[in-house]
């Protein structure tokens, strides 16, 4: 028996065609919808752990968010830097904290899908 040498010539793809599965993306798709939000929620929970500065939904001022030192929790400050209140918890969406009015403890709780980040 006779052994045969075969070369075999590979055709590569240079434009990145294997990543592309030649379907379109359905962007109505219950499942584009859930990522597409997965993602915006995402975004803006990194924003503001970052500090970026934000308005309120019917407020002209300015806040940002300061994480503590130790990491459990932070504080909220307005544009000049005066503090506004205590953070004590911050989730994908929500933000609760505290702070005290007259003597008394008053809750704050920020819906982060509420808030405009200053650009």
């Amino acid at each position: 028996m006779q052994k045969v040498n075969l070369k075999v010539k590979v055709e590569k793809k240079v434009d990145n065609r294997v990543n592309n599965t030649g379907r379109p993306v359905n962007k109505t798709s219950a499942r584009q919808k859930r990522l597409a939000k997965q993602a915006f929620y995402a975004d803006v929970n990194s924003k503001f752990v970052n500090g970026k500065a934000f308005t309120l939904k019917n407020q002209s001022s300015e806040f940002h968010y300061t994480p503590s030192a130790d990491n459990d929790g932070g504080a909220l400050f307005n544009e000049v830097g005066g503090y506004v209140c205590n953070v004590d918890y911050v989730g994908r969406t929500k933000v609760e904290g505290y702070t005290y009015v007259l003597g008394k403890r008053v809750n704050v709780k920020l819906n982060l899908k509420e808030v405009k980040f200053v650009k």
